[in-house]
C-alpha cells in the first residue's frame, strides 16, 4: 500500500465515524430503543439500543471501509480495473456512513424522511456510474463480474462487462422511477427484486453463454 493509499484510507476511516458527532449532539434525545430497519412502508422491522445506531453503526462502517479498500489494494491485477471504479470503490463506504447513518438518526427523532425513495434513488445513480466505467473494467480479482468464465477468458470478461454496462445504465434509470412509484410491500419486493435480478443474472448468463460457444 502506497503512501496515498494509505492516506485515503485513514481519511475514509475518519469520515465514517463523523456521524459521531451528530450522534452525541443528539443523543439523549434518542429512544433507549431506537429502529435499525424499516420496511416499504417504512413501519419499522427491528430495533436496537440507541448506541447501537449512535456509535455501533458508524464503528460498523469503518471497519467495512477498512475490509474493501485492503481486498482491493491487495488485488494483483488491481491496476486493470477502471481508475473511476478504484477511486468510487475506495471512498463509497465512507460516503454511505455520511448520508445513512444521521438519516438512521433523524428519522428515530421524528423527521419524515422518504428513506426508500432516497435509498432507490442512490442506487440508481450508482448503478448509471457502474454502468459507464463497467466496459472499461479489465480482467481483475476484486470489482466486476467476478464468475469462472469471465476470469479464465479477457474476451468474455469485456463482452460480458460491454452487456453489463448497457443493463446496468438501465437498471439504475429503472431504480429512479421507481423511487417514486406509490409501491406497497409485495409489488415494492417484487418489482426491485426483478431490476436486481437483471443486473446479476443476465450478464452471468451471457457469459456462460460466451463460455459455451467458445
Amino acid at each position: 500500500m502506497n503512501k496515498n493509499n494509505l492516506v485515503i484510507l485513514i481519511v475514509t476511516s475518519i469520515i465514517c465515524l463523523l456521524p459521531i458527532c451528530l450522534a452525541i449532539a443528539v443523543y439523549d434525545d434518542l429512544p433507549e430503543k431506537v429502529v435499525m430497519q424499516w420496511n416499504f412502508v417504512q413501519n419499522p422491522n427491528w430495533y436496537a439500543h440507541k448506541a447501537v445506531a449512535a456509535f455501533g453503526m458508524p464503528v460498523f462502517f469503518m471497519v467495512i471501509n477498512i475490509f474493501v479498500n485492503f481486498f482491493m489494494l491487495t488485488d494483483p491485477k488491481r491496476e486493470n480495473a477502471s481508475k473511476a471504479i478504484r477511486i468510487f470503490t475506495q471512498w463509497f463506504i465512507s460516503f454511505l456512513s455520511l448520508i445513512l447513518v444521521p438519516l438512521q438518526l433523524l428519522m428515530n427523532l421524528g423527521a419524515d424522511i422518504p428513506l426508500l425513495m432516497i435509498i432507490l434513488v442512490l442506487i440508481g445513480i450508482l448503478s448509471i456510474f457502474m454502468g459507464n466505467y463497467l466496459p472499461k473494467n479489465r480482467q481483475n480479482y476484486s470489482i466486476g463480474i467476478k464468475v469462472p468464465w469471465t476470469l479464465n477468458d479477457p474476451e468474455n470478461w469485456n463482452k460480458t462487462h460491454r452487456l453489463a454496462g448497457i443493463i446496468w445504465i438501465i437498471g439504475g434509470i429503472l431504480f429512479i422511477i421507481t423511487a417514486f412509484l406509490p409501491l406497497e410491500n409485495i409489488t415494492g419486493i417484487i418489482v426491485i427484486c426483478s431490476i436486481i435480478s437483471m443486473l446479476v443474472i443476465v450478464p452471468i448468463i451471457y457469459s456462460y453463454c460466451l463460455y459455451k460457444k467458445s
